[in-house]
């Protein structure tokens, strides 16, 4: 990774994470749908960056998060078993070729098809992390998967409409 794409993944991490913190923390549809905008960044990180510093990333960003949820480490565990789930994710649905290794798995990279088999089994990996931990015992099994599922399919909505108007597009003949 060279320094401009540094720059870029600072900024893009923190942007998300100040939409999380001041705009989406009391955002919930129906009671049953939250947003977690702020693992757009952690599926956006390159292809071909390696598991741990990706996982301790991950770790960071839902650690910051945390501090401003005072959630106790709820949004740190999940985002590290998103990172964790990640490469291997990436793995199995990878073509025949692989990938190339400037390749970020974002919407305009790779189309609305393949971002959505790859982000929303993460995402939904990611809410049922974060719904267990935080209903433990209280919640009940239905609960637990009713917001898991709302959950990650509007994060993945909010996803694709922040990567359609926010994300630069590919150059070229597509």
């Amino acid at each position: 990774m060279n320094f401009r794409n540094l720059i870029y993944f600072v900024f893009l991490v923190t942007i998300l994470a100040l939409v999380q913190i001041l705009f989406l923390k009391n955002l919930a549809l129906f009671g049953v749908a939250y947003c977690f905008i702020y693992i757009i960044a952690i599926l956006s990180f390159p292809v071909n960056i390696r598991h741990f510093p990706l996982i301790l990333i991950s770790f960071g960003i839902g650690l910051i998060i945390d501090v401003f949820y005072d959630t106790l480490g709820l949004n740190a565990s999940a985002a590290t078993l998103l990172a964790f789930l990640r490469p291997y994710w990436i793995k199995s649905i990878s073509p025949n070729g692989g990938y190339d290794e400037s390749t970020k798995p974002t919407l305009h990279d790779m189309g609305i098809g393949w971002f959505i088999s790859y982000s929303l089994p993460l995402a939904f990996a990611f809410s049922l992390a974060f719904f267990i931990a935080d209903q433990w015992g209280t919640g009940g099994l239905f609960g637990v998967f009713n917001k898991s599922l709302f959950s990650s399919i509007f994060t993945v909505l909010m996803a694709i409409i922040v990567q359609l108007l926010f994300f630069k597009r590919k150059r070229g003949i597509q």
